[in-house]
């Protein structure tokens, strides 16, 4: 499959929608319909907090997105990448994308300084956990959490 990455543009929302649909789908999570035109919003700020990249198929279709932010940390005085969201069409799947979009993580987190890009999957994530054992690597930290 040909395919090209590029910045989210405004115009870009029905298309976007789906694919951020599809995720949050996959990972049986509802989202109030307010935060998606609340999260919509955030990647287009005069000074962004969050950034998206997206596969784009040489029909001009999205076929998958990515998330990620920058935050600082106690650890080095250089930020750190947080890849929060990575999601490919299941039926562009297994033709790179995923990896495109990682390793265009990858060049922007150099260019902002960053010391590291990092993620989270879920254990049943197998497929993309086959992808994530080539591009990146696994750490031994187990996460723990309270709900607010």
């Amino acid at each position: 499959m040909s395919f090209r990455i590029r910045n989210l543009c405004q115009d870009d929302f029905d298309q976007w929608k789906p694919l951020w649909e599809g995720y949050v789908t996959f990972y049986q999570r509802a989202v109030d319909p307010s935060q998606v035109t609340e999260l919509w919003g955030r990647f287009f700020q005069s000074k962004p907090e969050l950034f998206c990249f997206v596969a784009v198929d040489k029909s001009d279709q999205l076929i998958g997105l990515v998330h990620f932010l920058y935050h600082v940390n106690t650890s080095t005085l250089r930020p750190k990448c947080y890849l929060q969201d990575l999601f490919v069409d299941p039926k562009a799947r297994v033709g790179g994308a995923g990896r495109a979009l990682i390793e265009e993580v990858y060049a922007a987190a150099t260019s902002a300084d960053a010391v590291e890009v990092y993620w989270n999957t879920q254990e049943f994530n197998s497929v993309a956990r086959v992808l994530y054992d080539r591009v990146g690597e696994r750490t031994p930290f187990i996460k723990y959490r309270k709900l607010l």
